[in-house]
């Protein structure tokens, strides 16, 4: 296939998107819950890696492999010496026998890879964030829905037994009415100076396959292979790396969808690298029963909320959490580990939610069952797009009123070149 010639073709509305083919729509295949999926994985190392090993995991059968460094690639044949290998993942989506593809890619390469994969009719596994851009995530949702497809993004926290008990605890009304929430990471990326220099590629990468969409920028050792989310052009941040984790636990609990406004402070704002510490304030739809807007505040880069909300000893304690402050008492919580505030914990719980198979094997069994999974597209759409839009507010300086309908800051037209994706010729969607 001539990369040059690889074109999606996505309608310009976000309520009229329509995809045209670039790889050959084929029927799915009939699968029974006893019979093995063949899967593809674009993407095998790192954070890719931990995806494959745990799909092999679930005894799926692994029948392709893609990746852009050949000393990667290498490694994950030698694991699995049955799989045919690529470094250009249109020719992996092309090979006919695959009933599910998952993408565990940079963020800039999530969307021309996952939106093809879907409309081949393919389900779909994608890393966080679904993508870069708001319009990439609208554009990967759509087709997901238009081609009816089974589909999970890779917050694998969704699926531990401390989430669900925080939001049995939060459904069953223990604090309360939510009134506020806060959300905080101590993880930082960014505040980094453009390189001056560009030494060759580096043998066994393809980096023209590596920059994919995105125009062409000469090679680094500063974003390829670890470095990218400290770029705008890129990733997204920590915001983009850990928004889907941390914002995944509000958005379950009170069934958060997208959000009225967003505003944000940070350092000086650089057009190469993404800011190493960030504060989002975001305003969602009152919640059922309510009246004010419900606000929730995303921190990062060592920043936690104010001592009045977050005495000194609990943000000792805490260096990463989501607090949920209630009509009753409080709620904070981690990955694994949470604590009610100013109430006791109730005998029974209201709301009982089952713990999980395991987030990849929610997938594949739902693949082949036809079920559903906790965080299919139409769940994470909306988070990752919650997430990305605080980048936005940031990069604009201002505060954005949002349309979420027709993906438009109603109030600034200036947001339009970071909500929608730019990529070189060949290469739209």
């Amino acid at each position: 296939m001539n990369r040059r010639k690889f074109i999606f073709d996505l309608g310009a509305t976000a309520a009229g998107l329509t995809l045209a083919g670039c790889a050959t729509t084929q029927a799915p295949r009939k699968i029974s819950a006893n019979d093995k999926l063949n899967i593809g994985f674009i993407g095998v190392n790192n954070r890719a890696r931990e995806d494959l090993m745990e799909v092999a995991k679930t005894g799926e059968n692994v029948v392709a492999l893609c990746d852009v460094d050949e000393s990667y690639l290498a490694r994950a044949a030698k694991d699995f010496p049955s799989a045919k290998t690529y470094t250009d993942f249109r020719q992996l989506i092309d090979q006919p026998d695959l009933d599910a593809i998952v993408v565990a890619t940079p963020d800039h390469i999530h969307a021309v890879a996952a939106v093809v994969a879907l409309k081949s009719g393919r389900h779909c596994y994608c890393e966080k964030p679904l993508a870069r851009t708001i319009s990439e995530v609208r554009a990967i949702t759509v087709a997901a829905e238009k081609n009816k497809r089974v589909t999970q993004i890779g917050t694998q926290i969704h699926a531990g037994n401390n989430y669900r008990r925080v939001v049995e605890l939060v459904q069953s009304d223990v604090i309360g009415d939510v009134k506020e929430v806060h959300v905080w990471v101590n993880v930082t990326y960014g505040g980094k100076k453009k390189p001056t220099e560009f030494p060759p590629v580096p043998s066994g990468l393809h980096y023209d396959l590596w920059l994919g969409p995105l125009e062409e920028i000469p090679y680094s050792p500063d974003w390829v292979p670890f470095k990218w989310r400290n770029w705008w052009a890129f990733g997204g941040g920590a915001l983009g790396d850990f928004g889907c984790h941390y914002m995944d636990l509000p958005f379950w609990a009170l069934g958060l969808k997208y959000p009225l406004s967003a505003e944000a402070e940070g350092p000086e704002r650089d057009n190469d690298s993404t800011p190493p510490w960030l504060i989002v304030r975001y305003q969602f739809p009152a919640l059922k029963g309510g009246k004010e807007p419900l606000p929730l505040t995303w921190y990062h880069g060592g920043r936690q909320p104010s001592p009045d909300i977050l005495d000194t000893d609990l943000a000792n304690k805490w260096k990463s959490g989501v607090l949920f402050i209630g009509s009753k008492g409080r709620l904070i919580a981690d990955y694994s580990n949470h604590q009610l505030i100013g109430v006791e914990r109730p005998s029974e719980l209201r709301v009982q939610i089952p713990n999980s198979i395991g987030h990849h094997k929610e997938w594949t069994e739902a693949c082949k069952t036809g079920g559903k999974t906790t965080c299919s597209f139409d769940y994470s759409g909306p988070l990752t797009e919650t997430a990305l839009l605080g980048n936005v507010a940031f990069r604009t300086g201002k505060k954005l009123e949002w349309d979420a309908k027709h993906l438009k800051a109603t109030n600034a037209a200036e947001a339009d070149q970071y909500i929608q994706h730019h990529y070189r010729k060949g290469w739209s969607l």
